[in-house]
């Protein structure tokens, strides 16, 4: 039986310290009789060095979810590199019967690699993460605007350099389904995965996913742009299901969201999209700022995350794990903008008043926020302790992966001063803060118990800015 490759694929998905996550798609293909032929994905894996592949591990690809599947390895070594084989095939048996299978050709199959998480908390992370990328398409589809690859392009080579990677996070607007709201912007199911397997079979995002362990999470444009602000009735109804479930396929599936059950399935059913896992000294906690939001009429009263995610956010910044804390959220936690709000964490400062308080109260050290969302990439200090009891944290901002039209400046945002609270609007002092850089960029973070460094590069991969704060 011959293997064939991946029409999208392979993502690496969550890499814990025992499992990892292997994403794929097959093809659908109808039968004379008008149904879809059954459709299987395969996968191995083996440690860097040894000869012997593991036994193949056989998983379905359904139509329901866009022909693709996920290969779950488990039982692996922590911080220990590996690679894998990765295709799909027809077959007419059930999925219990692909075992007896002996004779399987591996040569078209594709490639991969990924090292597991590390389990020892004093362990430094390096990390990439950005947000942003944009794919034109038009012409119906024929023809893609596809500079934004380029950026990919440039982490792949510092990696074949040497430079370490444990995580690439893609922290917002994966894709622009509204195509600056008024060049055809999708509204359904078909639209949307099309839309998802022409901006992630591009050649050099599809290269480094199928290498590093990629997390992502949702923004506005995967829906609509500033979503739910301008949402009617109907598109509740038909665009937001519609969006949501190719998220779900696509982004959402490789995470750590749904568990498994220690035998090589993934069970459970989301009831929402904010997850955590960690890597070394870094624990993370992925939000979902976009899809629970609660906009009220006056000025921060309305939520950005849902009651539910905002407790499990307070119990995991306040569980003592006494690692660094880094929580990504799509759109900015600080600073805020010139002029409106209403988008970001600014607009509902009474939520970030209550992130701010636990923090305070527990005096927990090492509390970063990674976002996107505006388009330039700058990193700040936020002091939110007093004079004789000092307490800061952090805000990394990377964005945009590519942008071909103008980009946020320095002057649009408020970089000195106070950050305005609910309360009192001198609440917060700003500290450190970089320079801020309009242009298409990626940013590398490396953590350590101390420290926290920030280079940010340029989209062809030329260093612009590095900054250190000391934890």
């Amino acid at each position: 039986m011959i293997i064939n490759p991946l029409t999208v694929g392979p993502i690496v998905g969550h890499a814990d310290a025992d499992h990892v996550r292997l994403w794929g798609r097959g093809e659908l293909e109808i039968t004379s009789a008008g149904k879809p032929r059954r459709c299987f994905g395969v996968a191995r894996i083996r440690k860097n060095g040894d000869a012997d592949y593991s036994p193949a591990r056989y998983f379905k690809m359904n139509p329901n979810f866009d022909m693709t599947g996920i290969a779950l390895f488990h039982d692996l070594k922590a911080d220990t590199p590996y690679e894998f084989q990765m295709g799909y095939f027809f077959a007419e048996q059930e999925l219990t019967e692909l075992d007896a299978i002996t004779d399987i050709d591996w040569r078209n199959a594709d490639q991969g690699r990924f090292r597991t998480a590390s389990s020892d908390p004093k362990a430094t992370r390096e990390f990439i993460f950005g947000s942003c990328r944009y794919l034109l398409r038009l012409f119906g589809g024929s023809w893609f605007d596809d500079r934004g690859d380029k950026t990919f392009l440039s982490i792949n080579q510092q990696i074949e350099k040497g430079k370490k990677v444990d995580k690439l996070l893609m922290v917002g607007d994966q894709i622009y389904a509204d195509d600056l709201n008024f060049l055809a912007p999708d509204a359904q199911l078909d639209e949307f995965l099309r839309r998802y397997r022409d901006a992630f079979s591009q050649p050099y995002i599809r290269e480094l996913m199928s290498q590093v362990p990629t997390y992502m999470t949702l923004d506005d444009h995967e829906i609509e742009d500033n979503w739910p602000a301008l949402a009617s009735q109907r598109d509740m109804m038909l665009k937001y299901p519609a969006a949501i479930h190719s998220y779900q396929v696509y982004q959402m599936s490789h995470s750590p969201l749904l568990k498994h059950d220690g035998k090589g399935k993934l069970v459970g059913t989301p009831d929402c999209f904010y997850y955590q896992f960690s890597d070394g000294c870094c624990d993370f906690f992925v939000t979902d700022t976009r899809t629970e939001r609660e906009p009220e009429v006056g000025a921060d009263e309305g939520d950005i995350i849902g009651e539910q995610q905002m407790l499990a956010l307070l119990d995991w910044l306040g569980d003592g794990s006494g690692k660094a804390k880094l929580i990504v959220s799509a759109v900015p936690f600080f600073p805020d903008t010139q002029k409106e709000n209403e988008d970001k964490w600014g607009g509902f400062r009474k939520q970030r008043d209550r992130i701010i308080a636990l923090i305070r109260a527990k005096k927990i050290k090492r509390v970063v926020f990674l976002s996107g969302d505006v388009h330039c990439s700058m990193a700040a200090e936020l002091n939110i302790g007093t004079a004789d009891k000092p307490l800061a944290i952090y805000s990394v901002i990377s964005s945009s992966f590519y942008w071909p039209y103008p980009h946020m400046k320095r002057r649009h945002f408020q970089l000195s001063g106070h950050v305005a609270s609910a309360d009192d609007r001198n609440a917060y002092q700003l500290g450190k803060i970089s320079e801020v850089y309009s242009g298409d960029n990626f940013t590398r973070v490396k953590v350590t118990p101390k420290t926290l460094d920030i280079k940010v590069y340029e989209r062809k991969g030329e260093l612009l800015q590095k900054i250190r704060f000391q934890f």
